[in-house]
């Protein structure tokens, strides 16, 4: 007769995986910060002694040889990487600085990233505190930094204040970064439903980059069914962290009041319709326009009570004589109703 498993053995196998991943976890960081200390330390040297006896590139390059003859096992210590290690030094000259600070909880390609991308030290020490928060990969870094971020978080202009809480407001205005960049798109004018699509899904993942860390896609034409009639959400997201709908409308034309109106209905119907509301905060929606306009933020979008922002969206000028016309965009949103409709 074999033996029972006891009833909560289980329960203490799940227990004891989280503390196992946990601990794996703890040490990986300290790993971590033992080896940004460890290349901060050799840069310093370096300095220290570039000061002292004027050591030259010559001697850094023999120093590289001989520490990789020593250590054949550990990567790292190449020329450009000693060199790399000697301008994080500089940038950050207290070792107590680094502990302290963001960047010493960063992994080593990312520091070599904002000091080779950027020259201002407030501008690096901003994106090392945006990378810990947010725990981008180093493409998104690459990507944050390149497509200049920091002019363009949380700016664009809203009604999430007077729409939402005052804590639920300043966590919505951090969802609308103000332009967004969208060359990677490259849309051509004469661009069908199926390429369309098709490029909407193999650009996906360079889409939810951009709009930085969170979003999920849930789809595009995102069906409901209104009094028995159909309606369509455009792009609809959700963010997993603020657990709220987020809905997306692109002008590519001259605003129109009727356009807030529009979206409005939009995130109504999602929040009336979709959004659990035990569950998801409040769903807010992002008007992305070609030319922001002061008038029309004023007196459409600051009227209505549905939480809104408007967003740019910049592109090339290449990018810019591709881009749809108004009646492209319209014959493929006829094309879209039509084949829903079919199904």
């Amino acid at each position: 007769m074999g033996e029972v498993e006891p009833t909560d053995y289980t329960e203490t196998l799940d227990a004891l995986k989280r503390r196992v991943n946990a601990a794996r976890f703890t040490l990986q960081r300290r790993a971590n910060a033992e080896l940004v200390a460890l290349y901060w330390h050799i840069g310093d040297t370096i300095i220290t002694k570039q000061q002292a006896s004027a050591w030259g590139a010559g001697v850094v390059a023999r120093l590289a040889n001989d520490l990789q003859a020593e250590f054949p096992t550990m990567r790292g210590f190449s020329r450009s990487n000693l060199f790399s290690m000697r301008a994080f030094a500089a940038a950050w000259p207290e070792r107590n600085g680094i502990v302290r600070q963001p960047v010493g909880q960063l992994p080593w390609t990312h520091i070599v990233q904002l000091l080779e991308k950027l020259d201002d030290q407030e501008l690096r020490e901003w994106y090392a505190g945006k990378d810990v928060q947010h725990a981008w990969s180093r493409a998104v870094l690459v990507h944050q930094i390149r497509t200049r971020l920091h002019d363009r978080d949380a700016a664009a202009p809203s009604n999430f204040a007077a729409a939402l809480t005052r804590s639920d407001s300043d966590l919505a205005q951090q969802l609308a970064t103000d332009p967004y960049t969208t060359g990677f798109l490259g849309v051509g004018a004469d661009i069908t439903e199926r390429e369309f699509e098709d490029r909407l899904t193999r650009r996906i993942v360079d889409t939810l980059r951009e709009m930085g860390t969170g979003f999920a896609f849930i789809g595009r034409q995102h069906h409901i069914e209104v009094d028995g009639d159909d309606y369509y959400i455009d792009l609809l997201f959700f963010h997993v962290e603020q657990l709220r709908y987020v809905v997306f409308e692109l002008k590519t034309r001259k605003l129109d009041p009727r356009d807030a109106g529009q979206l409005g209905f939009s995130v109504a119907l999602v929040d009336d319709r979709v959004r659990l509301p035990d569950r998801h905060a409040p769903t807010v929606g992002i008007l992305l326009v070609a030319e922001n306009n002061e008038t029309f933020f004023r007196y459409s979008l600051a009227g209505t009570s549905h939480p809104m922002a408007v967003s740019r969206y910049e592109l090339s000028a290449a990018e810019q004589a591709a881009l749809p016309t108004e009646d492209t965009l319209a014959r493929l949103a006829a094309e879209v109703a039509e084949t829903t409709t079919e199904r």
